[in-house]
């Protein structure tokens, strides 16, 4: 089947962003800020760093601070997550099928290519990948479709032919705006908190390689 299916990273491959709270948290406390889970849950996940660094310090972090604070904070989130690395619920099945049947797959994330080389190389994924791309491969980060358009593009398909698997409002809106499906993974927001999605899953055990096909079609 010459159809594709497209997954974000963190909370739709690995519930990573326990792992991302402490690594803020870690990091904002070294600079005496201490944000609840509530702040995080509304300027944190599914957020890109620039604008959670510049929320939280209160200015505008860009250039090359931004740089340097990006990978102080990722460097903790990796040193921490490395030896937790593990798929949502029925992902690596899931994963497997789809390829069973032909379907192409793409990586589409927000985070550093560090973090999807960490995260992807653990569960073996690259070899099994027509496209991953991360932050530092798009101008524009979600909710823009860019990082969306592109993976397309290296999948040679057109946007209306892929299937998005995304967790975060900005994500999912990043999907429709690049004329994509989408299937919401409730793993940090409620079904109410995202934009309408095709479908919704809790885990990759509540849906098949023949739903995807469905949804495709």
């Amino acid at each position: 089947m010459s159809k594709a299916v497209i997954f974000d990273m963190d909370g739709v491959i690995c519930h990573t962003n326990p792992f991302h709270s402490k690594a803020f948290k870690i990091f904002f406390e070294k600079r005496n800020l201490f944000p609840t889970e509530e702040d995080f849950a509304a300027h944190m996940y599914g957020k890109n760093n620039g604008y959670i660094l510049s929320h939280f310090l209160g200015r505008k972090i860009e250039g090359e601070e931004l740089l340097m604070l990006e990978d102080e904070k990722e460097s903790l989130f990796r040193e921490i997550y490395k030896p937790n690395v593990e798929p949502i619920s029925g992902f690596m099945d899931f994963f497997k099928g789809i390829r069973s049947i032909g379907l192409k797959t793409g990586v589409a994330t927000s985070a550093p290519f560090a973090n999807l080389e960490l995260i992807a190389g653990h569960l073996d994924l690259f070899p099994h990948l027509e496209s991953a791309l991360a932050s530092e491969h798009v101008q524009k980060h979600k909710p823009d479709p860019e990082v969306y358009l592109k993976t397309a593009k290296n999948l040679s398909f057109d946007p209306s032919d892929c299937l998005v698997f995304e967790d975060s409002f900005s994500g999912v809106m990043a999907a429709k705006n690049a004329g994509m499906k989408v299937v919401g993974v409730l793993s940090t927001h409620d079904k109410k908190d995202l934009p309408p999605c095709e479908a919704y899953i809790s885990s990759y055990f509540e849906i098949s390689p023949a739903d995807v096909v469905q949804l495709l079609s």
